[in-house]
């Protein structure tokens, strides 16, 4: 049994979605296919969030009817009989239309789970229809019903025994050799829905990987496999065909886009290896996570963090950075979600680099409850692992850098945005 994760560039367009007819009609094995939202529809739903929060309902709606029309297009691009596809998500826009009408926006991060992982019912609808009138038959499920998180909504954290039982029950493969499930969503154990965190599609395949044994987990991206750094900001990038484990941990925490960071853990935990393979060719064998790879990586991986802000604090009083004073500046960040990338102390003062995020306001109010706080925005966090003098010449030339942190194999640069 394999489990094949498909994200939302691959399903942007009906091109798209027939590709993934390609790549699976060539597949013997049981499949447990993982779909993500469709192109931009995740930014989308959460603009008609945002909508919904500010009580603008009648905007909401009208952004709504966008991301409606959106998929209407390739739906009549797809199938033979548009309805047959049709039929499968007015359900969906209309449980949506209700709540946007209805509801009362109070709590954001509870809204947004509810809101936008609609994204992947109806994704995961068009697709599963599509591969019928294909002649492949699958079976639809619900990972809301499947998948048991606790409430941590907008980063929930899944019950793996609870959700084991209840995926293990649901899919039975001699009754079906395809089974098509959402990324990102769960619900917690009182059916409230849920989200694993932004680009939570990736994790959700390996925990049903680990959850049912898999042979091995693929993700099918626009990219060769993985590369030695993002050719979007890089030149001359090179593939890495095999990575450690280690190596990929070390990677999605330093911000590495390929991967992420929740899920190496479950795949490690059973030894199953992670495929990262190139959605347009895919005969080609793109590169793999296992337990141990023949040779380390022999470039320089480099690994750019955007929108990063650089927090400094310090107490009041003029006195040393005590543990205490430590545990609660870091409960605070803690309680405000904001991730911390990188972490610098002195004396009397520390400062930390994390994401700019919608957060980050109420945590910076509550720090200066106890400490003088400064900050600086507009920042970027550039890790070099495999570094050497000239490739920090290069990446960092023209840039005013913050801070630097190096160690005998890796340096990290917070510097000024070009």
């Amino acid at each position: 049994m394999k489990v094949y994760k498909f994200g939302g560039a691959s399903v942007r367009s009906a091109e798209g979605i027939r590709n993934i007819v390609k790549i699976v009609s060539t597949i013997n094995d049981n499949l447990f296919i993982v779909v993500s939202a469709m192109g931009k529809t995740t930014n989308a739903m959460e603009v008609v969030l945002d909508l919904f929060m500010k009580a603008d309902h009648q905007g909401a709606l009208t952004k709504l009817t966008e991301v409606e029309a959106y998929h209407e297009a390739i739906i009549s691009e797809l199938f033979l009989t548009p309805e047959s596809g049709r039929s499968s998500v007015e359900p969906l826009f209309s449980e949506l239309k209700k709540y946007i009408t209805e509801g009362v926006g109070d709590d954001y991060d509870s809204w947004y789970d509810r809101l936008v992982s609609y994204g992947e019912l109806i994704s995961t609808k068009i697709v599963s229809a599509y591969l019928l009138e294909s002649g492949i038959n699958n079976m639809w499920l619900n990972m809301r019903e499947l998948i048991v998180t606790d409430s941590n909504f907008r980063e929930a954290n899944v019950r793996m025994n609870d959700s084991q039982v209840r995926l293990q029950k649901a899919v039975d493969f001699s009754k079906s050799r395809i089974y098509i499930g959402q990324g990102f969503i769960g619900a917690n154990v009182k059916g409230d829905p849920t989200t694993l965190g932004r680009e939570g599609s990736d994790y959700t395949a390996a925990v049903v990987g680990n959850l049912l044994d898999a042979e091995s987990v693929t993700i099918w991206k626009d990219v060769p496999g993985i590369l030695n750094a993002d050719p979007r900001l890089f030149e001359n990038t090179v593939h890495i065909p095999e990575l450690t484990y280690l190596d990929a941990v070390e990677l999605a925490y330093s911000g590495a886009q390929i991967i992420h960071p929740k899920t190496i853990k479950p795949l490690e935990n059973k030894h199953i290896p992670l495929y990262v393979r190139p959605f347009g060719s895919p005969d080609e064998d793109g590169s793999v996570i296992k337990a141990v790879t023949e040779k380390p990586i022999e470039v320089p991986v480099l690994i750019l963090r955007k929108n990063q802000v650089l927090i400094t604090i310090r107490p009041r009083d003029f006195s040393f950075v005590l543990e205490e004073s430590l545990s609660k500046a870091f409960a605070v960040m803690n309680k405000h979600r904001l991730k911390v990338a990188l972490i610098q102390s002195s004396a009397i003062s520390i400062s930390v680099c994390v994401d700019n995020s919608r957060y980050l306001a109420g945590a910076l109010d509550e720090l200066g409850n106890d400490f003088k706080v400064t900050y600086n925005d507009g920042l970027e966090l550039l890790t070099i692992r495999g570094i050497n003098d000239e490739i920090v010449q290069k990446t960092t030339s023209g840039r005013t850098i913050l801070l630097t942190q190096r160690t005998r194999r890796s340096g990290r640069y917070l510097m000024k945005e070009l």
